[in-house]
């Protein structure tokens, strides 16, 4: 079996397992909790502190047999696609590479009428929004601000002021913060005890300061460190 990274490994499943974002994710538990779900959602923060994790983990909430549920079971069909990312209901794109207002159209807007396949909702997640060019933006704000019923966006961004005004206003916008040193360094243990690797305290600190509030980037370096070591 090939390598895993670490960061793909230990990516959060469910909202408890989201590290130091806990307003944000308590937030959602309580809107699936009363059924207060919005339509669409903005994500912001610096990167790799868990915007688009956090994205996929509502979308399995939203999507799992036994919900709409703050506690996806991560054993049903919509769970495990989602998490493998091959669920036909969960549209993910990469803002990035699809900016122009053709995709927009092809990939969103042209399917907006089509009912799920399977699961109560047709979403969309789209990363790193701040990249799609002002038509695709126009084009897409259309489609968020009169969504069929069972459409709900996601969308997740390292730069929110490039985000028109007009799409944040008209989704419920959540800002993660940077993960302190501490909390990093607690992951780290987890990790390391979890995968049987034998490290000092003061390398564990040495990473989860490298990683300068981003979990992911801290993850990436102990891989590093543990490469290096030959462990």
């Amino acid at each position: 079996m090939s390598y895993q990274v670490l960061a793909r490994k230990w990516r959060p499943q469910r909202f408890d397992d989201v590290i130091g974002q806990r307003g944000v994710t308590q937030t959602l538990r309580n809107a699936i909790a009363t059924r207060r779900i919005a339509q669409s959602f903005v994500f912001s923060g610096p990167r790799g502190v868990g915007k688009t994790t956090t994205a996929r983990i509502l979308a399995r909430g939203l999507s799992c047999l036994n919900g709409p549920t703050a506690d996806p079971c991560g054993e049903c069909e919509p769970c495990v696609e989602i998490a493998q990312g091959r669920d036909m209901d969960v549209i993910e794109i990469d803002a990035a590479t699809n900016t122009g207002i053709d995709q927009v159209r092809e990939v969103i807007i042209d399917g907006l009428g089509i009912r799920p396949a399977r699961n109560r909702y047709k979403i969309f997640i789209i990363d790193e929004v701040h990249r799609l060019s002002k038509p695709a933006f126009d084009a897409l704000l259309k489609s968020v601000e009169e969504p069929p019923a069972h459409v709900v966006f996601m969308m997740a961004t390292t730069e929110i002021d490039k985000v028109p005004a007009t799409i944040q206003s008209r989704s419920q916008v959540f800002e993660l913060k940077l993960i302190g040193v501490k909390q990093i360094a607690d992951q780290l243990r987890t990790i390391c005890a979890a995968e049987n690797i034998q490290i000092e305290e003061a390398a564990v600190t040495l990473v989860a300061r490298a990683g300068d509030g981003s979990m992911r980037d801290a993850q990436s370096a102990l891989d590093q460190v543990i490469a290096f070591a030959g462990t």
